[in-house]
Protein backbone atom coordinates (compact mmCIF):
# COMPACT_ATOMS: atom_id res chain seq x y z
CA UNK A 1 0.00 0.00 0.00
CA UNK A 2 1.55 3.06 -1.03
CA UNK A 3 1.83 5.52 2.00
CA UNK A 4 1.28 9.51 1.04
CA UNK A 5 2.60 12.28 3.31
CA UNK A 6 1.04 15.14 4.47
CA UNK A 7 3.57 17.22 2.57
CA UNK A 8 3.10 15.42 -0.45
CA UNK A 9 -0.72 15.36 -0.18
CA UNK A 10 -1.00 19.44 0.42
CA UNK A 11 1.21 19.99 -2.29
CA UNK A 12 -0.92 17.66 -4.65
CA UNK A 13 -4.28 19.80 -3.43
CA UNK A 14 -2.37 22.66 -4.56
CA UNK A 15 -1.81 21.69 -7.66
CA UNK A 16 -5.13 21.07 -8.43
CA UNK A 17 -6.49 24.30 -7.53
CA UNK A 18 -4.29 26.30 -9.80
CA UNK A 19 -5.16 23.75 -12.60
CA UNK A 20 -9.03 24.86 -12.07
CA UNK A 21 -7.94 28.13 -11.55
CA UNK A 22 -6.08 28.95 -14.24
CA UNK A 23 -8.20 30.90 -16.77
CA UNK A 24 -8.74 28.83 -20.18
CA UNK A 25 -6.58 29.93 -23.77
CA UNK A 26 -8.21 32.26 -26.03
CA UNK A 27 -8.68 31.18 -29.70
CA UNK A 28 -8.41 33.17 -32.00
CA UNK A 29 -11.31 33.94 -34.40
CA UNK A 30 -11.70 33.75 -37.74
CA UNK A 31 -12.76 37.15 -38.16
CA UNK A 32 -10.66 39.91 -37.24
CA UNK A 33 -12.66 42.77 -35.39
CA UNK A 34 -11.15 46.31 -34.35
CA UNK A 35 -13.29 48.57 -32.38
CA UNK A 36 -14.80 51.65 -33.69
CA UNK A 37 -13.06 54.49 -32.38
CA UNK A 38 -16.14 56.50 -32.44
CA UNK A 39 -17.45 53.96 -29.99
CA UNK A 40 -20.42 52.97 -32.09
CA UNK A 41 -19.43 49.07 -31.72
CA UNK A 42 -16.81 47.41 -34.33
CA UNK A 43 -15.25 47.05 -37.55
CA UNK A 44 -14.30 43.97 -39.32
CA UNK A 45 -11.22 43.77 -40.84
CA UNK A 46 -11.52 42.61 -44.86
CA UNK A 47 -10.43 39.50 -46.11
CA UNK A 48 -7.26 39.39 -48.68
CA UNK A 49 -9.55 40.37 -51.23
CA UNK A 50 -10.94 43.53 -49.45
CA UNK A 51 -14.56 41.77 -48.50
CA UNK A 52 -15.86 39.66 -45.96
CA UNK A 53 -16.27 35.74 -45.20
CA UNK A 54 -19.65 35.35 -43.76
CA UNK A 55 -21.19 31.88 -43.03
CA UNK A 56 -23.02 31.44 -46.41
CA UNK A 57 -20.93 33.43 -48.62
CA UNK A 58 -17.90 35.28 -49.30
CA UNK A 59 -17.33 38.19 -51.21
CA UNK A 60 -14.34 40.71 -52.38
CA UNK A 61 -14.25 43.64 -54.37
CA UNK A 62 -12.24 45.74 -56.23
CA UNK A 63 -12.94 49.44 -57.11
CA UNK A 64 -14.87 48.13 -60.54
CA UNK A 65 -16.66 45.10 -59.25
CA UNK A 66 -17.78 42.81 -56.68
CA UNK A 67 -16.99 39.27 -56.94
CA UNK A 68 -18.96 36.33 -55.22
CA UNK A 69 -18.87 33.42 -53.85
CA UNK A 70 -21.59 31.23 -52.30
CA UNK A 71 -20.94 27.41 -51.36
CA UNK A 72 -23.66 24.95 -52.85
CA UNK A 73 -24.46 20.89 -52.21
CA UNK A 74 -22.08 18.99 -54.86
CA UNK A 75 -23.59 18.33 -58.04
CA UNK A 76 -25.70 21.20 -58.11
CA UNK A 77 -26.82 22.18 -61.98
CA UNK A 78 -27.34 25.82 -63.01
CA UNK A 79 -30.56 25.11 -63.88
CA UNK A 80 -31.40 24.45 -59.92
CA UNK A 81 -29.72 28.26 -59.81
CA UNK A 82 -32.43 30.90 -59.19
CA UNK A 83 -30.77 34.24 -59.68
CA UNK A 84 -31.76 37.71 -60.15
CA UNK A 85 -30.20 40.89 -60.11
CA UNK A 86 -31.45 44.73 -60.01
CA UNK A 87 -29.79 47.92 -60.08
CA UNK A 88 -29.83 48.07 -56.02
CA UNK A 89 -30.77 44.10 -55.69
CA UNK A 90 -29.66 41.02 -55.50
CA UNK A 91 -31.28 37.55 -54.82
CA UNK A 92 -29.02 34.22 -55.53
CA UNK A 93 -30.85 30.54 -54.45
CA UNK A 94 -31.59 27.62 -55.25
CA UNK A 95 -34.77 26.10 -56.45
CA UNK A 96 -36.91 23.99 -53.73
CA UNK A 97 -35.09 25.95 -51.06
CA UNK A 98 -37.26 27.65 -48.46
CA UNK A 99 -35.44 30.90 -48.53
CA UNK A 100 -32.97 32.59 -50.34
CA UNK A 101 -29.10 32.57 -49.92
CA UNK A 102 -28.70 36.16 -50.65
CA UNK A 103 -31.87 38.43 -50.93
CA UNK A 104 -31.37 42.13 -49.78
CA UNK A 105 -30.34 45.65 -51.39
CA UNK A 106 -27.27 46.45 -52.04
CA UNK A 107 -24.67 48.44 -50.55
CA UNK A 108 -24.42 50.86 -53.78
CA UNK A 109 -25.86 50.30 -56.64
CA UNK A 110 -24.71 48.49 -59.98
CA UNK A 111 -25.07 48.40 -63.63
CA UNK A 112 -27.25 44.90 -63.61
CA UNK A 113 -26.45 44.43 -67.56
CA UNK A 114 -22.46 43.80 -66.62
CA UNK A 115 -23.53 41.25 -63.71
CA UNK A 116 -22.48 37.66 -64.37
CA UNK A 117 -23.08 34.14 -62.70
CA UNK A 118 -20.99 30.96 -63.54
CA UNK A 119 -21.56 27.55 -61.88
CA UNK A 120 -17.95 26.37 -60.53
CA UNK A 121 -17.55 22.34 -60.74
CA UNK A 122 -21.06 22.55 -59.46
CA UNK A 123 -20.13 23.14 -55.84
CA UNK A 124 -20.11 26.61 -56.30
CA UNK A 125 -22.43 29.96 -57.48
CA UNK A 126 -19.68 32.91 -59.01
CA UNK A 127 -21.44 36.42 -59.06
CA UNK A 128 -19.82 39.05 -60.57
CA UNK A 129 -21.60 42.80 -60.16
CA UNK A 130 -19.82 45.49 -61.79
CA UNK A 131 -20.40 48.79 -59.45
CA UNK A 132 -22.04 51.97 -61.12
CA UNK A 133 -20.13 54.22 -58.60
CA UNK A 134 -16.48 52.73 -59.23
CA UNK A 135 -15.01 55.62 -56.98
CA UNK A 136 -16.05 54.06 -53.64
CA UNK A 137 -15.37 50.75 -51.61
CA UNK A 138 -18.47 49.14 -50.31
CA UNK A 139 -18.83 48.38 -46.47
CA UNK A 140 -21.22 45.26 -47.22
CA UNK A 141 -22.86 43.43 -50.23
CA UNK A 142 -26.43 44.50 -49.20
CA UNK A 143 -27.63 46.61 -46.74
CA UNK A 144 -27.64 44.93 -42.57
CA UNK A 145 -24.83 42.83 -43.46
CA UNK A 146 -21.64 42.92 -40.91
CA UNK A 147 -19.76 45.86 -42.24
CA UNK A 148 -16.36 46.26 -42.69
CA UNK A 149 -13.70 48.98 -41.61
CA UNK A 150 -12.90 50.81 -45.52
CA UNK A 151 -9.74 52.50 -44.30
CA UNK A 152 -7.84 48.47 -43.79
CA UNK A 153 -8.72 48.12 -47.49
CA UNK A 154 -5.54 47.77 -49.48
CA UNK A 155 -5.74 47.81 -52.93
CA UNK A 156 -2.79 46.19 -55.28
CA UNK A 157 -0.79 49.36 -56.25
CA UNK A 158 -0.19 46.98 -59.63
CA UNK A 159 -3.89 47.23 -60.21
CA UNK A 160 -3.57 51.25 -60.41
CA UNK A 161 -2.29 51.31 -64.28
CA UNK A 162 -5.57 49.79 -65.49
CA UNK A 163 -7.81 52.53 -63.93
CA UNK A 164 -8.57 56.20 -66.10
CA UNK A 165 -7.19 59.20 -65.06
CA UNK A 166 -9.72 60.29 -62.61
CA UNK A 167 -10.12 57.44 -60.83
CA UNK A 168 -6.32 56.68 -60.56
CA UNK A 169 -6.35 59.99 -58.70
CA UNK A 170 -8.82 59.33 -56.37
CA UNK A 171 -8.02 55.79 -55.17
CA UNK A 172 -4.08 57.52 -54.65
CA UNK A 173 -5.55 60.38 -52.59
CA UNK A 174 -7.67 57.69 -50.65
CA UNK A 175 -4.17 55.53 -50.01
CA UNK A 176 -2.51 58.51 -48.51
CA UNK A 177 -5.59 59.66 -46.66
CA UNK A 178 -5.69 56.47 -45.14
CA UNK A 179 -1.26 56.39 -44.51
CA UNK A 180 -1.95 59.88 -42.75
CA UNK A 181 -4.81 59.03 -40.69
CA UNK A 182 -2.79 55.69 -39.40
CA UNK A 183 0.07 58.07 -38.43
CA UNK A 184 -2.25 60.52 -36.96
CA UNK A 185 -0.86 62.90 -39.80
CA UNK A 186 -2.99 65.38 -41.71
CA UNK A 187 -4.78 64.12 -44.86
CA UNK A 188 -4.83 66.11 -48.03
CA UNK A 189 -7.65 67.89 -47.65
CA UNK A 190 -6.70 69.13 -44.57
CA UNK A 191 -3.07 70.25 -45.93
CA UNK A 192 -4.51 72.25 -48.41
CA UNK A 193 -6.91 73.88 -45.80
CA UNK A 194 -3.62 74.72 -43.96
CA UNK A 195 -1.92 76.19 -47.33
CA UNK A 196 -4.86 78.30 -47.75
CA UNK A 197 -5.35 79.54 -44.15
CA UNK A 198 -1.55 80.64 -44.56
CA UNK A 199 -1.68 82.07 -46.84
CA UNK A 200 -4.26 84.17 -45.77
CA UNK A 201 -2.86 84.87 -42.73
CA UNK A 202 0.60 86.48 -44.52
CA UNK A 203 -1.72 88.49 -47.08
CA UNK A 204 -3.48 90.04 -43.60
CA UNK A 205 -1.03 90.28 -41.11
CA UNK A 206 -2.90 93.16 -39.00
CA UNK A 207 -5.57 91.03 -38.16
CA UNK A 208 -5.84 88.76 -35.08
CA UNK A 209 -5.15 84.98 -35.72
CA UNK A 210 -3.92 83.65 -31.89
CA UNK A 211 -7.54 81.54 -31.18
CA UNK A 212 -6.99 80.44 -34.79
CA UNK A 213 -6.32 76.63 -34.77
CA UNK A 214 -4.19 75.18 -36.93
CA UNK A 215 -4.45 71.25 -37.55
CA UNK A 216 -1.00 69.30 -36.84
Amino acid sequence: MAIISDFEEEQNDTQTQTKATKPPSQSSSKVKVEEDKGGKGSKLVPNKGNGLDLDKYSWTQSLQEVNIVIPVPAGTKSKDVVYEVKMEHLKVGLKGQPAPIIDGDLFHKINPGECFWSLEDQCAVSVLLTKKDQSEWWKSLVKGDPEIDTQKVEPEPSKLSDLDSETRRTVEKMMFDQRQKQMGRPTSDEMQQQEIMKKFMAQHPDMDFSKVKMMQ
